[in-house]
């Protein structure tokens, strides 16, 4: 079973101990070296190599993208450091039918978004699309995150549940 408080607590004490929501600047003070190429048909991949934690990311994704493909990856750095040890491959990655995806997108969406933005946000009327577009979030990972919230006690009514592998589908 997916601890829905700890994801929660562990994004937000990152959060709280590096300052910022900004992607770049927490892999930066976690340690985790990012490294930017043309990949074809690969956002982001996380790895452990060497005692290097390793980020491949993307160098075609804009700024938005970005922050939330390295959100995800730190995720994968956070929960799943043992399974990048042993070969976690590009093709799992993406696929949230296995916990460690929906555990990445989960960790993504507490980094990137934080709960008293989107519960206001919720309470003065505002449908998804226009929390995400004021949060400058993707819809389905403001789904991902809400879902999230009504585990931890909240009470949105989420109208859909976004497609498991919402990422693999976005192209750079």
């Amino acid at each position: 079973m997916i601890d829905s408080f700890g994801i929660f607590n562990k994004a937000n004490n990152i959060v709280k101990h590096i300052g910022t929501r900004n992607t770049l600047q927490i892999a930066s003070e976690l340690g985790i070296k990012i490294y930017y190429g043309d990949y074809q048909d690969l956002l982001g991949m996380y790895t452990y190599r060497w005692k290097q934690r390793i980020v491949l990311l993307n160098n075609n994704l804009d700024d938005y993208l970005r922050q939330m493909v390295l959100a995800h990856e730190i995720g994968h750095d956070t929960y799943h450091r043992d399974l990048a040890e042993t070969g976690l491959k590009e093709f799992t990655l993406f696929n949230m039918k296995n916990d460690t995806e929906y555990v990445a997108n989960a960790f993504a969406s507490h980094l990137l978004l934080d709960n008293n933005e989107v519960f206001e946000l919720a309470v003065d009327g505002y449908d998804i699309v226009q929390i995400a577009s004021f949060l400058n979030s993707d819809i389905k990972l403001l789904l991902i995150k809400m879902q999230e919230m009504n585990k931890m006690g909240y009470n949105f009514n989420v109208p859909c549940h976004p497609e498991r592998n919402f990422l693999k589908n976005i192209k750079a």
